[in-house]
């Protein structure tokens, strides 16, 4: 399997085929709207405006699996994106990065990039950085901030 066979469900619940991202350079995060990582929305917003969606696209899968720091409905998670971060990058319906219900699309990112540990995700805002032809090159931690990554994104959208 490879990333692009994998489906999501985005925040309002259609099916979207992550082929739809072939060609473009990916960060790949779990989010949640009540964790200390949360302002990471502002500078996940920022990279996005600054870099653009032609080449890059940042995906955010909220997830209610740490500390039950996403207890909203897609809709609630949705209007506080857009009101309290403008967040106009891809929101995606909320779901299990950890477990026996990982989504399938977690399951390839963590046996594609091993953790500190093992391959769970320890907390919300992990990120996979994933190049223009579905590779995973890197995993960060929560405390590395997006903005850090701008190199990186960059050099891969080259």
């Amino acid at each position: 399997m490879n990333l692009y066979e994998i489906s999501v469900q985005d925040i309002h619940e259609k099916e979207v085929l992550l082929e739809n991202y072939k060609n473009k350079v990916l960060l790949i995060v779990n989010t949640a709207s009540f964790c200390g990582y949360t302002p990471q929305y502002k500078e996940l917003e920022s990279l996005y405006q600054e870099l653009g969606h032609d080449q890059f696209e940042i995906l955010a899968f909220p997830c209610n699996q740490f500390g039950h720091q996403e207890p909203g409905t897609n809709h609630e998670i949705m209007e506080f994106c857009t009101l309290k971060y403008n967040v106009t990058f891809p929101v995606f319906s909320k779901i299990d990065v950890n477990g026996n219900d990982t989504h399938p699309l977690y399951k390839y990112l963590k046996e594609s990039k091993l953790g500190l540990f093992n391959e769970a995700i320890k907390w919300n805002f992990t990120k996979f950085l994933v190049d223009k032809n579905g590779n995973v090159i890197d995993r960060f931690a929560s405390s590395v901030s997006p903005l850090s990554l701008k190199d990186q994104i960059t050099n891969l959208m080259e």
